[in-house]
């Protein structure tokens, strides 16, 4: 399997997941229809900070209603084959061959961290954290008692889900780690990513101006899928527990 031997040979790995691997976990991308009560709503238009200043019960309780069903998602086998793949990689570092691996996702769900990946930047935020709309402060979402919509902060604000809304820009923490893993890395992977959304639409071809060799895994053709080296067309949850079986295969 081609994919498997370019991992095998990569020293410096770089994989990029969206929404297309946690929707084979249940959870519906933001492209697909609500259900139930919250049909009638767009999740373009209710995932934004103008939407939380003019209503924020009604935002709150959608993202708390989000959180409930990733709350009863489990981690599937596209998640778990990642994890995998990141304890393979540390298990064949050594003082005189060091790999490095690297996961940066736009899930908010918390479902890599629950397979067992441990090196994931969460480039979109988490819905597991929430933070205090005056000073930023952050809470874990066990600590919060939501029999109040909007939750009031003890510092006087409100609290918001740790997410990127549309309209926001991505964390600088998380870009500045994200930039630095791209300028290093010799393969980049996609996961389950349209490539339609910026700035990380540009990952690809960061990495492919650097030299490093390019796959993608996804279920549709997408505006990347000419550009790479390697293109697979399917679900990751099959894929991936494949390409995994084959590199340990090679040892």
């Amino acid at each position: 399997m081609h994919a498997a031997r370019l991992l095998h040979e990569a020293k410096s790995i770089v994989v990029l997941t969206g929404a297309g691997i946690s929707a084979e976990s249940g959870l519906a991308t933001f492209r697909d229809p609500e259900e139930g009560l919250w049909s009638k709503y767009d999740p373009m238009e209710l995932a934004t900070i103008d939407a939380f200043e003019r209503d924020p019960e009604l935002v709150t309780r959608w993202y708390v209603w989000r959180f409930a069903r990733a709350q009863d998602a489990q981690p599937n086998p596209g998640h778990e084959a990642l994890a995998q793949l990141e304890q393979w990689i540390n298990e064949q570092t050594t003082c005189n061959d060091d790999r490095s691996f690297t996961l940066i996702t736009q899930n908010v769900d918390g479902l890599h961290q629950r397979a067992g990946s441990h090196r994931v930047i969460e480039i979109h935020g988490s819905i597991l954290r929430w933070r205090c709309t005056n000073t930023g402060a952050e809470k874990r979402l066990d600590e919060l008692c939501f029999d109040q919509t909007p939750v009031p902060s003890e510092h006087g604000g409100i609290m918001r889900p740790c997410v990127v809304w549309f309209g926001e820009m991505l964390p600088e923490k998380e870009m500045i780690q994200t930039q630095q893993a791209l300028e290093s890395c010799d393969l980049f992977l996609s996961i389950g990513t349209s490539g339609q959304v910026q700035p990380v639409a540009s990952f690809v071809s960061f990495a492919l101006s650097n030299g490093a060799r390019t796959i993608e895994i996804n279920r549709d053709p997408t505006p990347m899928s000419e550009a790479v080296d390697l293109s697979i067309m399917g679900l990751a949850g099959e894929i991936l527990p494949r390409v995994i079986d084959a590199i340990i295969s090679f040892e």
